[in-house]
């Protein structure tokens, strides 16, 4: 067994992403969604109380337990086994085997390994070393917000947004080669697309095998670079995209679109996450798949019944107030609330308040007091 001394264990851990989302190992994925939408809500950093930390240690744990793959190494490996591929070799590893507890590791301790990644240490069990799999890089995501009105909220709309980003190169289409320019071996890798390391750790000495940073693990370099990109087969620029926001979305809800974030060469874009903010309506406010609102009225309305004009998202209506209706109940309207379904809504619910007026004429006091005597 290998004995590593105290002092080497001040190696900075990052927070347990449950602890993060305050959802137990256990939680759904329904749980840990709803967990992260109240975190980022409460965080974002562009509202006023906001803690951008904090929003980004939400970011990244959903982003992790909201993935099934993800979540699994990160229930066997920690946060190494987080950044793990799909197919990483050393299945069944454990690293308490190793005589000591990482969990125990200080946080920010004064130790020259704050830094550390325990990735590092482990690469060739997870997935480096001679005939394992390398891990394929993937470009960073990245978040846009986009403001929509309530009306749209509800049925839906398609918007437009735009992003300055890293994307492929449009003059070399992500070869990072000049038109024309032929491919020659890459001397880095030897034509291999990828080269073997060795690390030294606390733990000792470890070799890894990566994807040629020189290549990207194409194992050929163009004679010629781009002049767009110098090469890299990446460039800064504007992109546009078009996205279906679905109907009876929420507040603050995202939308992820796959491969539509940075771009990185040799590996996959990230994702872009577009955060909708719903404008408030005026009367309307969404419950489930009904819309609901309240309804000043007027007394003498109230007990004698009449109709009022009512502004729905399809248009007005006249809503009919009964005889006697009372204070704080519920009129339904079926059918002109939020969609369900191509073919069926929820309802209208309008709760009615009876607006009692401050000041009464003379007339009015006599006609109250004729009121009165009759028990009503």
């Amino acid at each position: 067994m290998l004995s590593v001394p105290w002092t080497l264990y001040l190696i900075h851990m990052k927070k347990d992403y449950y602890e993060v989302l305050g959802v137990p190992k256990t939680a759904s994925a329904d749980e840990i969604k709803k967990a992260f939408r109240k975190l980022a809500h409460e965080h974002h950093p562009d509202k006023k109380g906001g803690n951008a930390e904090k929003f980004k240690e939400a970011n990244e744990a959903y982003s992790t337990l909201s993935d099934d793959s993800k979540r699994k190494n990160y229930d066997s490996f920690g946060h190494a086994g987080a950044n793990m591929g799909g197919g990483a070799g050393g299945a069944g590893f454990d690293p308490g085997g190793f005589g000591f507890d990482f969990s125990q590791f200080n946080q920010g301790g004064q130790g020259g390994f704050q830094d550390f990644d325990l990735g590092d240490i482990f690469g060739d069990v997870f997935g480096g070393g001679r005939g394992g799999r390398t891990r394929q890089k993937k470009g960073a995501d990245i978040s846009v917000d986009v403001d929509v009105d309530f009306k749209d909220s509800i049925f839906g709309v398609d918007k437009t947004i735009a992003v300055s980003k890293d994307s492929v190169c449009d003059d070399c289409a992500g070869s990072g080669a000049k038109k024309g320019s032929k491919m020659k071996t890459c001397s880095t890798c030897a034509g291999k697309g990828k080269v073997t390391e060795m690390r030294r750790s606390i733990l000792g000495s470890f070799s890894s095998v990566k994807v040629c940073d020189t290549c990207h693990g194409t194992g050929t370099i163009p004679e010629e670079k781009c002049a767009g990109c110098r090469g890299s087969g990446i460039k800064h620029k504007r992109a546009e995209y078009s996205v279906h926001i679905p109907s009876g979305i929420e507040d603050e809800q995202m939308i992820r679109m796959t491969g539509a974030g940075e771009a990185i060469s040799g590996g996959t874009a990230g994702d872009l996450y577009v955060r909708v903010h719903v404008r408030s309506h005026s009367f309307w406010e969404k419950e489930g798949h009904n819309l609901v609102g309240t309804l000043q009225v007027k007394l003498s309305d109230a007990l004698l019944g009449a109709e009022y004009p009512l502004e729905t998202l399809d248009g007005q209506i006249t809503l009919t107030i009964p005889e006697g209706v009372k204070h704080n109940e519920i009129l339904r309207v079926r059918g002109k609330g939020v969609p369900m379904d191509p073919r069926h809504r929820g309802d209208i619910l309008v709760t009615i308040h009876i607006d009692l007026p401050k000041k009464l004429s003379k007339e009015a006091k006599k006609a109250i007091e004729v009121l009165r005597k009759e028990g009503i």
